[in-house]
């Protein structure tokens, strides 16, 4: 850097929101309404306090709440304090709330009184943590929590010392996001100054997002700091409005009442949203970003008569949540649904502020080799660049692991297409091998979600005495139609080849969730493999 530059920080969107539109509606949660002028002073407050409490740089503040103004000012106020923000999930038990306070080394817990409480009562806080804090509830009123101090007490700084929107490293840690921890204890993804701030900017450019956009907060802003779109609506001084609970009518309440006209969330939150549309489909422009797994081309139609439309990212938490986008082309506009919906499918070509999407041949060794564009040689898919986490926080050895050969290490398998794009098919572990031959979970899914019947689905493989392992769908049927086992298999033979196609279907009212909105498959697992000491077959 030159004697000119200065370092990247998304403090600073914040910063010059609350100066060019300080009266401007920055957060609408429940019955409050908070301006720009509003959020920047309450996270300047909470800042000093954090300051004068013994908070030192690089130190680790933790939240634990649903959608909510104080969420989203925690993304400014605890980094402007010079900590590092942990967005605990909502729905992690006690015991894995503890192993994250203990593990990010946190020193403070803001939470919501009911998530707080067990929490207090199973005296689950690590020696570390020095004060338990209660946020306020939906109307802004503050509840009591027995051992916990009040939110509002930390709004009342002793000193109004003057503080600094800026940072001396833009590669100093802002937060740490936690996996899901699905084979084993969940890590700790370091996301930096310069990265957040990059990659909220390119939630700017593939939202398009400006000062009249109104964001509705369907998707957690704990899972990867809301995609940085925590920090990317802030930056263009649009309005947040919060939503602590997913539910379809809520949802429709608030597009109509608040004018929403962006929002984004996994592919069930559309299904949500379609079960409960209102008859009147609104009168504004709408568009929503889905990522978790491809949308399918009956969840794409219903949205499109909805008047939302929608845009497709791929990225994982280690890569500040979306990294790539299938970039709409001028010629698929007039292609039919279904030809559209395969295109949209795709997880696409890195974003504006992410370099480019390789996949490639596994390998143990350094050197990584492209696969054929063809559409069909399958690899693993590695990214790199500025959005792309700092390391595993305490975990030298994953973080080397993750980016051997110079390239961040997804685990997720796909394919690359002629036009540059690039195409899911299965997270390595979840690859049906039966009878030697590699069966795309995904694939199957896609199949399946032809049928006009299946409003979800899920796949995975189940142990087979011939085959090793064979791959068996579980679904979920859309309201006021049927269909039957044989009928849902038979078109998925006349979809992709027969021997990829389910050898059994289990119908369900509903598929287990992660908190995210992805469908939980190791549960599913858990079922169907009791008694088997090995996961892999054949």
């Amino acid at each position: 850097m030159t004697g000119l530059d200065t370092p990247l920080t998304p403090l600073r969107f914040l910063q010059r929101a609350a100066a060019v539109h300080p009266d401007a509606t920055a957060i609408v949660d429940g019955p409050r309404r908070l301006t720009y002028g509003d959020v920047a002073d309450i996270a300047a407050r909470v800042a000093r306090t954090l300051r004068e409490r013994g908070l030192r740089a690089g130190e680790s503040v933790a939240f634990l709440t649903p959608n909510s103004a104080e969420a989203l000012i925690a993304h400014f106020a605890v980094p402007l304090a010079g900590g590092v923000l942990v967005a605990l999930n909502t729905r992690l038990s006690t015991d894995e709330v503890s192993y994250v306070l203990e593990h990010s080394r946190s020193r403070y817990l803001f939470a919501d009184a009911e998530l707080l409480a067990p929490v207090l009562s199973a005296e689950a806080l690590p020696a570390g943590v020095q004060a338990a804090v209660v946020l306020p509830d939906a109307d802004g009123g503050q509840p009591r929590c027995s051992g916990a101090e009040s939110y509002s007490s930390w709004l009342d700084p002793a000193s109004d010392e003057e503080i600094s929107w800026e940072v001396a490293d833009e590669t100093a840690t802002i937060a740490i996001n936690y996996t899901s921890g699905t084979t084993g204890k969940p890590k700790g993804v370091m996301y930096t100054h310069r990265g957040a701030y990059l990659a909220a900017m390119g939630a700017v450019l593939t939202q398009g997002l400006s000062h009249e956009s109104r964001y509705l907060w369907t998707l957690p802003m704990f899972h990867c700091n809301g995609w940085c779109t925590t920090w990317a609506v802030t930056a263009v001084a649009g309005v947040h409005v919060c939503l602590r609970a997913v539910r379809g009518d809520d949802i429709w309440r608030l597009i109509d009442a608040e004018r929403v006209d962006r929002l984004a969330g996994a592919p069930t939150v559309l299904s949500i949203m379609a079960d409960a549309a209102p008859n009147t489909v609104p009168d504004q422009s709408i568009s929503m970003v889905t990522a978790g797994a491809p949308p399918s081309p009956t969840i794409i139609a219903r949205m499109e008569e909805l008047g939302i439309s929608v845009v497709h990212v791929y990225g994982l938490t280690e890569t500040y949540g979306p990294y790539s986008i299938c970039e709409s082309q001028p010629g698929w506009a007039g292609l039919d649904v279904h030809t559209r919906s395969r295109l949209l499918a795709r997880q696409g070509v890195g974003m504006v502020t992410a370099d480019d999407v390789r996949v490639v041949r596994r390998s143990a060794g350094a050197e990584l080799a492209d696969v054929p564009a063809d559409g069909v040689t399958m690899g693993e898919i590695v990214m790199r660049g500025n959005t792309v986490m700092k390391g595993y926080f305490r975990d030298d050895d994953a973080t080397a692991d993750a980016f051997r050969g110079g390239w961040f290490h997804s685990g997720d398998l796909g394919v690359m297409h002629a036009d540059g794009y690039v195409q899911l098919l299965d997270r390595a572990k979840d690859v049906v091998v039966s009878g030697g031959e590699n069966i795309s979970t995904v694939e199957v899914e896609q199949a399946l979600l032809t049928h006009e019947a299946v409003r979800d689905v899920a796949v995975i493989g189940v142990p087979d005495v011939r085959w090793g392992e064979r791959p068996k769908a579980f679904v979920v049927l859309a309201a006021g139609v049927t269909a039957d086992e044989q009928e849902l298999i038979e078109h998925t033979r006349s979809r992709i080849a027969k021997y990829k196609a389910p050898a059994a279907v289990t119908f369900l009212s509903a598929l287990p969730h992660t908190s995210t909105g992805k469908v939980c498959k190791a549960e599913l697992r858990e079922r169907e493999w009791v008694g088997h000491a090995a996961r892999i077959q054949g």
